[in-house]
Formats: structure tokens, sequence, C-alpha cells
């Protein structure tokens, strides 16, 4: 049966597009986007006959995020080494894998792509990626703000052949470029030769991430396709990397702007259309109200937002011992529209943004957590502002390292990183679990020696035996914390207090203690999280609980009952102690 895009649609298609361009070039190009996604639709009926159901993530979804490469043994294609591990340590315990950028690429660990529809060799092929996906959902990378020096496409560039000369973006450099953001402390512009001459390209990561020009339509069909081409090859969510910098225009910040915003929505309705249940996941690490506003008016923009504020308000409350800030924000947060989704991370292969918790936390504090993080090992990238002065704009650091005492004795320091895990886990959303968080695994000081860069702190590759060893090692740090972790995770499976759009409520106990209610009637589950070295003792009242004398109160990671007593519950929390608490059917 052939496949038609209704009426309603072509005309939500047409308005982004008229807003994006003029109406010329969209009458222009409307007929050519409506075959592509005509075409497209009828090749793979598999995916748009695929029901999209709202309430599709439940508590039994978490996402692990890693490298192709993260795990490797000699003489095997680090893809399938992940596979086995993960299918033989993991499969039940978590739902999806982040691959990071698995193409053929330049510089930057995978983020200046060469071609966009292969899979690295070094990594494996595209089998590879077929076999994970028989065990777990997969999220892919799709990195378009910008794409490598050394791909086919700037090549044509600089030889100036037909479509490809304007595929990037050329500037003068004499303008005045001070009110754009820069998020990095690099020239914002690259001269390179081309066959016409001597030419300045906008780089706004670095010059050999160069950024696309989707002022030209034949642009933005070029990376409708591979969207689209990643649904069809698995990929149930898409991450669409440094998203906020798409839209340049001059006399602007080039960050936020409005057609970038459409160009995701435009994205979002072609999904709908083809690949119904691919779900968007932007990635702006950028202040909070900033960044939600991905999530557009109702569910026409991104599905999921990456909770950026959490990592930084996280680290500050385990480093300072007072989690009255986290409180504080976390009971700010609006409630969400069905179908979307915050994302809940603390870790992930960049670093711990400070942005997003601008506002939140003033100079000075940030600047604590910049020295104490300093003190363990941790390293600092810093931003360039429109004054020309820097700023740090991320901790580099293993999240590990930064939250744990390491003068503790092992069960502590290990008590001490779950807590921090234990709150992310806990609270309204998906969790976002980077590899090296499950695993254990401190700072990596020799990447950063051989490499020259800081987020190689956070990004050794583990030989597979090793690990392994380590693993099974009885007491060890990173055995202690890979069977903790995996424990959480099972129990929040088993809970539907812990579905992303299960209620939450915020609590203020205690400056030293985190907690949330999630969930409700028999369901509710109230989870507390000691972020200090002191034994903390609550008094709660019944009501808190809408219990009555003598009900029983299971924690369900100890398995320890508590009875109601005199209209209230008294407990302890000793250092770092998360208790997860549930009536008893």
């Amino acid at each position: 049966m052939s496949f038609e895009i209704p009426k309603s649609s072509r005309e939500k298609l047409k308005k982004k597009l008229n807003f994006i361009y003029d109406k010329k070039t969209t009458a222009e190009f409307y007929p050519r986007l409506e075959e592509f996604i005509i075409d497209f639709a009828e090749k793979h009926p598999d995916l748009r006959e695929q029901e999209q159901d709202a309430a599709r993530l439940t508590e039994k979804d978490s996402v692990v995020i890693c490298y192709g490469d993260h795990i490797q043994s000699e003489g095997e294609a680090p893809l399938q080494t992940l596979n086995e591990f993960f299918k033989n340590y993991l499969k039940e315990s978590i739902s999806t894998i982040h691959l990071l950028p698995f193409f053929p690429y330049s510089s930057d660990d995978g983020f200046a792509v060469i071609d966009y529809k292969k899979v690295n060799p070094e990594l494996g092929d595209w089998s590879d990626i077929e076999a994970l996906k028989q065990n777990f959902s997969l999220m892919f990378d799709a990195v378009i703000n910008h794409i490598s020096a050394e791909s086919e496409w700037f090549k044509k560039f600089k030889e100036q052949e037909g479509k490809y000369a304007n595929y990037f973006i050329e500037a003068d450099p004499e303008k005045d470029y001070s009110e754009v953001t820069r998020p990095r402390a690099k020239p914002l512009l690259t001269e390179v030769e081309t066959a016409a001459g001597e030419k300045y390209v906008w780089t706004t990561f670095s010059p050999d991430q160069i950024d696309l020009n989707f002022k030209e339509t034949e642009v933005l069909l070029e990376i409708i396709d591979v969207l689209l081409f990643y649904a069809a090859q698995g990929a149930e969510i898409i991450r669409l990397d440094a998203i906020a910098y798409l839209w340049k225009e001059m006399g602007t910040s080039c960050i936020h702007l409005p057609e970038t915003h459409k160009v995701i929505q435009l994205f979002k309705e072609i999904f709908k259309l083809a690949a119904p249940t691919t779900l968007i996941l932007t990635e702006t690490n950028v202040p909070h109200e900033e960044n939600i506003s991905y999530f557009g008016r109702g569910v026409d923009e991104a599905d999921m937002v990456y909770n950026f504020t959490l990592p930084p308000l996280v680290l500050y409350s385990f480093l300072e011992e007072d989690a009255s800030k986290l409180t504080e924000w976390a009971a700010s947060l609006e409630e969400l529209e069905a179908a979307n989704y915050y994302f809940n991370f603390l870790a992930s292969h960049d670093g711990v943004g400070l942005r997003p918790v601008e506002g939140i936390l003033n100079e000075n504090q940030i600047e604590d957590v910049v020295k104490k993080v300093k003190a363990k090992g941790g390293l600092v990238s810093y931003k360039t502002n429109s004054d020309g002065s820097k700023s740090p704009y991320e901790i580099n650091v293993s999240y590990v390292d930064a939250v744990r005492d390491q003068e503790n004795e092992i069960e502590l320091q290990v008590k001490q990183f779950m807590a921090s895990q234990a709150i992310m886990l806990a609270l309204q959303g998906v969790p976002g679990i980077y590899l090296h968080s499950l695993l254990g695994s401190e700072n990596y000081q020799q990447g950063v020696e051989e490499s020259g860069e800081n987020r190689r702190i956070n990004r050794e590759k583990l030989d597979r035996d090793r690990l392994l060893s380590e693993l099974n090692e009885q007491g060890s740090f990173r055995k202690q914390v890979f069977d903790s972790y995996r424990e959480l995770l099972k129990l929040r499976q088993e809970n539907k207090a812990f579905a992303p759009d299960s209620p939450q409520k915020i609590l203020d106990l205690n400056q030293k203690v985190f907690a949330v209610q999630r969930g409700e009637a028999e369901q509710r589950i109230t989870a507390l999280t000691n972020v200090s070295a002191e034994t903390v003792e609550l008094e709660l009242k019944a009501d808190l609980f809408k219990a009555e004398n003598g009900s029983l109160l299971r924690d369900i990671i100890t398995e320890e009952d508590y009875k109601i007593e005199n209209d209230s519950l008294k407990l302890k929390l000793t250092p770092y102690q998360n208790r997860w608490l549930k009536a008893r059917g």
C-alpha cells in the first residue's frame, strides 16, 4: 500500500519551512522533502506502522552511556566485546545502550565525524550494531552541528564542487563576533584554502569541526536522510549533539535561535510520519530555563532533554554535605507534559558542566567546587566570554573521584558514591549512567598526559580480562560499586513508582538529607539520601506516608521494616545511607 502524508502534516511541515526559509525557497524545496519522506516510509513500513505510545518509557528503562571501544579484547572487534560484556552482566539491569559516535572520525574522540553512515572499522561494522540491538534498545548520536574537516563534504567544499560550495558557513574575519556565545576557548573562524581562494569558515568547537550551513536546503535534506537512516538502523533514541548552536545569524548570540527550534520541530514532525517511535533527545549544556525550552510547546519538539543542572548540584551537595540547594532546585522543577522526559545523568564522556548552576550557586560557591575537585585530581576547562575573559566551563573528573573521599575506608567510599547515584535513580525521568560510573572507575591521568586533552580523564579504554578480574575481586572498590549499582537498578525496575512519568514530590526534611516521594497509594516510595558523613536522625509524620499507627514501611534496599508509632516514624540515616521506604503490603 502506498503511503501518503496527511493534509494536516503537510501544512505543519510547510509552516515550519516557511519560518526557517522564505516562501519561494519553501515552495521549491517542499516537493523534494515530501517525495523523500514518502520514499523512506514505503521502504520501511515496519517503522511507520509502530504506534506512538506516550507511556512507552517505564521504570524498566535506563540507559548506559559508552564508547564502542570502552571495553577491549585483543583480536576481537570492540563492539563484539562490548556486546558480550553487556549481555553477560547487564541484560537484567538496563534497557538501553547509548553508543557515543561510532563512525569514522578525525578528532574529539568521535565528535568530528568523517562519514555519518559508516561504522568505524576499528570498532566493527553494522552487523555488530545489529547484534547489540538483539539484546538492548539503542541510542545513537547525531553530530549534526558540524562535520570533520576530513569529510568528503568538506573536501568537495574546498574544491568548490557544485552544491558542496554552499554546505559550510563562510564568514568575514573583520566583523564583530563578540555577541556570539562561545563554548570553547578556541577561534570561532578557521582559514582554509579553496579552489576559489582563501576563505574563513565557522568552527564553533575546533578547526577540525566545520559547522554545517543549514540555511542551505541541500544540507537540511542530507541531515534528514542521516536521521532517518539511524532510525532504520535501530536507533530508538537519537541524541542531537550540540544542537543549540545549529543556526547562525550575525548580530545575535547564535545559540537557541528560533530557527534552531523550528528545525528540531521539523525533525519531530518527520519522525511522526516515518518513524513514530523514535525519540529525540537534545544535548544543550546551558542553564535550566534555556535547556527545557527544547521541549517546545506541548510535545512538538524534543521528547527528552538532558537534566544538566543535576550533575554539578549533586556534586556540590556531597562536597558541602548540604542538600538544601539541591532540594530547593528540585522542588522548583515544573511538571512536564505527558511524553516529555528528563534525561537524568551525573557523569558522561564530557565533564561536569558549570553553566547550568548559574543563578543557583554564586561565583564563590562554584569556585569552591572547582577548588575541591582540583584537590582530588580533577581538571577544569574554560570558555571565552564576550569581554575576552575566561571562566570555568566544566570540571573534568571521574564522578567517582569527585564525590568520594579516598581517606575513608573502601566501604564508606562506595557508600558515598552510590548515595550520589541513588539520588539520580530516584528522580522523575530516565536515568543515564556513564559506563565508568557503573564500573567505579577513577581518574585516568595517563590519558590526559598522553593526549593533552582534559576530557580524557574520564574516557579510559578498559582491557576486558583485567576488568573482569577486578569485578571478581572480593572487596574491591570496582566490584562493590558494580554490584551495588546493579541491585539498585533491579529494585528500580521492580517498582512502578520509578516510572519516568510517575508523580514526584520533593521533601524538605533536613539540610543533610535529600528526600523525594515517587508514585501514589500502595506504589509510593519515599527515597531518602544522607549526603553527609554524619548520622542523621529523622522523625517523620505519619501523614507523610498517608499511613496510620501500626503501619509498616519497608526499606526495599535493606529489607528492614519500620513501624509507625505515635503518629510518626523515627529512623536513622548513617553516613551516606540511602533508604527507599515503601508501605508493607
